[in-house]
Order: structure tokens, then C-alpha cells, then sequence
């Protein structure tokens, strides 16, 4: 059984419908069209061993290749269409990429990285098969790659996360479980698929037999609370700009929205003001605030809904079935509110990332994932996230988290985002640094203001020494903030 078999074991036949994308599409149609991909993989020979690059926003087209790749049992490797060319070469070189379904928007950027030997299928070329037979692929679900997301890595080359079937149907059974999600769940959807918070929201919906809603048009945020609406969202998911701005560039404080029964937020810290403001736009609702990575197939954490101002600004627990931990520089459990790195351990965790057995031994040691994240567990073991260790400023021989300056400038109504990074100082070593996008009526807030409020609410040391207004934060497709390119601005 493969990854999609598990998904599509209830469902397949079903005409309710799966995916609203203007239109609505059922789940029968869905499922025709991955038989009819897997079916063409397989006259085309590819096996399990074979990888197959995806290229597309999201849309049925997406959701239809990905799952059909993986109903062949072979590799899907979905990327963002906009990195760059070199990226995307460095890609199909690596993997041997014979194959790509390409969206028909980007077949012109990607016919010049590739060679004539190279097929590409777009979505022109898919049709319906009314085949519904489940085949034995030969698939060990626990060895065999299933995904392949590429990541920023610690070089200039992206690193390819290897997630097993195995690795996917763990996340997803927890996922669905904390989350309490039926067939009567609809989720909002504005995160890419091709990044791992946004394909768990297609796989854990695909899976209870709920349905899922594409906006791509979270350039107008508006249209977010308006589909919800529309369509009787009960769900919706976010990083944290993508509530940083539904919060201070919306009517999102005045909407009423009766379907909505729960929001989560991954993908890095949203400043706890910003927590404190979404449980008061969102009265009655279930905030699920989370924590994860791709090597960990989406989620580690959850802090449930209940604890969510008893325990302001945790990660929570580990989710169902994953052991989540704090461990000193001598590998064993730090003390409590003593500082170490988060480990994990649960069938959740990656296979390793491809070709790169050195980075692999680095972060997958004794059994667990080492996440690069400091942290400190309370009386109670929830884990409160410090920084990543490369973000802590060492100032004046002073280990300074811009956490809490982020939340002091966040306080500020007029502020919309902020990001703190260190730089360097020949006096104090590194300098606090700042960037921040203001409202359009901002009732002339200038550096003064910033520094001045600060300097009431800080210690000295931690108080901005350089700060720079922009109109917007650098940030990826995925929302979240570029902190690398911030170093050179």
C-alpha cells in the first residue's frame, strides 16, 4: 500500500465534493486522474527508485500529480516554480529527473533547463481513468522515499528531505487526531503545497474525507475571510505574517465567520501580542498554535487550544505518537527552565536528506532528530522556544534572543511586522538591528519613537541601535521572513 492507497482507502469512489477551486471537484474525479498518472508512470517504467519533479501553484493539477507520482510508488519532488534556474538545475541533476509534470505557465522557464530526453506532461495531458484498482506496488513503506522537499540548506545548494510513506501516513494519523478532523472539516488553504505546513493540510483533509478550499490570492487578504464565508470553512492555516497581516490590514477584528471551528499557526513564532489579538478577533474558535520542520514530515508540536494564554508563547508537547524533548550539550534532559536544543523522536522523522550523508549524521544521532532550535521546558514540560542558535545576538558579551524585542515592537498598533537581527559592531561585537513595516496611517512613528519606547520597556543592552522602515519584509513563498537577506539591507 503507498501513501495515496492509505489516503484514498474510504474516499475514492465518493462523489462529495474534495477540492473547490472556482469549481468543485469530487473525489471520484480526483481519483480518476491519479489513476490515470499512475497509470502513465508505469508505461513509462518508472519505479519507486525514480523520482519525478512537480512544478505548480496549487491547484487540482497539483494535487492530482502528486498523489498519482505516489500511487506509482515513485518519488514525488515538488518545488517552488520561482526558485531560481540554477536551483532548478542543481535539482534534476542531482535526482536524474526524466520526467516532470509542469504546470502550463512555467513550461516555458523549464523546457530551457532540460534536456530533449526529458518528458514533460502538463495539465492538458491529464485525463479520467475509471481504472479504481488498487495495485500491489511493491512499496516497504517504512524504507521507501515517498517525497522528496527541497529546503534552504546550511550551503548555497538546497538540501532534499526523504520522507517514507511510512513517514507521511505517521504525521498525517497525528495531525488528524489532535486536530479532531472529520469529513465535516473545510480548509481554507493559502500555504503552498510544495512546502511541507501546506501539503499536510492536503493530506490530513484527504485522509478524514473533508474538503479543501485554494486561494491564491492572499496578495488581497480580504479574500480570505470572504471565502471562509463563502464556503463554510470550518479551518484555516497560517505562518505568521500571514496573521500579522489578516490582524492589522483586514476586518478580520469585526468579521463574523459561524463555520470557522479552528485556526493553526506554524512556521515560525508569531509574537505573543499577535497571539493575544487573534484570540480576541476569534472568540469560540480553537487556536492551535504549532511546531515542526520538513525533516519531521510537517509537525512536532501543538500547544492545545486551552493552554493558550496559561502557557503564552509555548510550542506545547510533542503531537500523538512523537517523543519531543529538551537536551543539554551532554545529550541528556536539560532542567527545567535550563536552555538546550529540541529533540525528536517518532516515526514522523525523515529518512535523511538525499546525497548528503555527512548533514544527515549531523542532525539524526542516537535515534533522534537534533533541530537546531534552544528551548526550555516549564513544571509542567511544556517547551517554550528561545531561538535558533545562528539568530541569538551576542552583544557586550550578552546572549540577547530578539524574541522578546520583537514582541516590545510588536506591542506598538501601527507596527505590522518586525524582524531583529544582529550585525556586526567593532565596539559591542554584534549590534541589535530592526526592521519594521508600519500600517499606512502610522501617525508619524519614526526611529525616536522606537528607540523611546524601547528604551521604558528594555534593559539597556537589548535596545535597538540601528532600525530600518520598509514597506515590506523579504520573505519566501512560503511567508516566512528571509532573515539572510535582511543582512544585507
Amino acid at each position: 500500500m503507498t501513501f495515496t492507497d492509505y489516503v484514498f482507502e474510504k474516499s475514492r469512489n465518493l462523489e462529495k465534493t474534495a477540492v473547490i477551486d472556482k469549481d468543485k471537484i469530487s473525489y471520484r474525479k480526483i481519483y480518476g486522474s491519479i489513476n490515470y498518472i499512475s497509470d502513465l508512470l508505469r508505461k513509462k517504467n518508472c519505479s519507486k527508485k525514480d523520482s519525478v519533479l512537480l512544478v505548480s501553484d496549487n491547484s487540482v493539477f497539483f494535487i492530482e500529480a502528486y498523489f498519482g507520482i505516489i500511487k506509482n510508488g515513485s518519488i514525488c519532488v515538488p518545488i517552488n516554480p520561482n526558485i531560481s534556474e540554477n536551483d532548478i538545475i542543481y535539482i534534476i541533476d542531482i535526482l536524474k529527473i526524466k520526467l516532470i509534470f509542469c504546470q502550463g505557465k512555467y513550461q516555458s522557464k523549464i523546457k530551457k533547463l532540460i534536456s530533449e530526453n526529458t518528458a514533460i506532461y502538463s495539465e492538458e495531458s491529464i485525463e479520467v481513468s475509471e481504472n479504481t484498482l488498487i495495485l500491489d506496488n511493491s512499496v516497504d513503506i517504512k524504507k521507501d522515499t515517498a517525497l522528496i522537499m527541497f529546503t534552504s540548506g546550511s550551503t548555497s545548494k538546497p538540501k532534499g528531505v526523504m520522507l517514507t510513506h511510512y513517514n507521511l501516513m505517521y504525521n498525517t494519523d497525528s495531525i488528524v487526531e489532535y486536530l479532531h478532523l472529520t469529513g465535516k472539516d473545510r480548509v481554507e488553504v493559502v500555504l503552498p503545497f510544495y512546502y511541507c505546513y501546506g501539503t499536510s493540510l492536503l493530506n490530513t483533509h484527504f485522509k478524514c474525507g473533508g474538503s479543501i478550499v485554494l486561494n491564491n490570492r492572499f496578495m488581497f487578504p480580504q479574500t480570505v475571510i470572504e471565502d471562509i464565508k463563502k464556503y463554510n470553512c470550518t479551518g484555516f492555516a497560517g505562518v505568521p505574517s500571514t496573521y500579522q497581516i489578516l490582524l492589522r490590514m483586514t476586518n478580520l477584528k469585526d468579521s463574523k465567520m459561524p463555520s470557522l471551528r479552528y485556526v493553526t499557526q506554524a512556521g515560525g513564532r508569531l509574537p505573543e501580542v499577535f497571539i493575544l489579538e487573534l484570540c480576541e478577533a476569534l472568540k469560540g474558535i480553537d487556536i492551535y498554535i504549532m511546531y515542526g520542520q520538513t525533516e519531521a514530515t510537517a509537525r512536532l508540536s501543538y500547544l492545545p487550544p486551552s493552554q493558550i494564554k496559561s502557557k503564552l508563547g509555548s510550542i506545547g508537547k510533542g503531537i500523538p505518537g512523537t517523543e519531543l524533548m529538551v537536551l543539554n550539550k551532554k545529550g541528556i534532559h536539560a532542567g527545567i527552565g535550563e536552555v538546550g536544543e529540541i529533540a525528536a523522536r517518532g516515526g514522523n522523522i525523515m529518512k535523511g536528506y538525499f546525497n548528503d550523508e555527512e548533514e544527515t549524521k549531523r542532525v539524526l544521532r542516537n535515534g533522534f532528530l537534533y533541530t537546531g532550535d534552544l528551548a526550555f521546558r516549564d513544571e509542567d514540560g511544556y517547551i517554550f522556544v528561545v531561538s535558533r542558535e545562528k539568530n541569538i545576538i551576542k552583544c557586550a558579551g550578552n546572549r540577547i534572543s530578539p524574541k522578546e524585542i520583537e514582541n516590545t515592537i510588536c506591542s506598538i498598533k501601527q507596527v505590522v511586522e518586525c524582524a531583529v537581527i544582529g550585525v556586526e559592531d567593532d565596539i559591542l561585537g554584534e549590534a541589535v538591528k530592526v526592521f519594521i513595516v508600519l500600517k499606512a496611517h502610522n501617525n508619524g512613528i519614526d526611529s525616536k519613537y522606537i528607540i523611546d519606547y524601547c528604551s521604558k520597556r528594555l534593559p539597556r543592552y537589548k535596545v535597538p541601535k540601528y532600525i530600518r522602515f520598509l514597506s515590506s519584509l523579504p520573505k519566501n513563498s512560503s511567508g516566512k521572513v528571509l532573515f539572510k537577506k535582511l543582512k544585507h539591507i
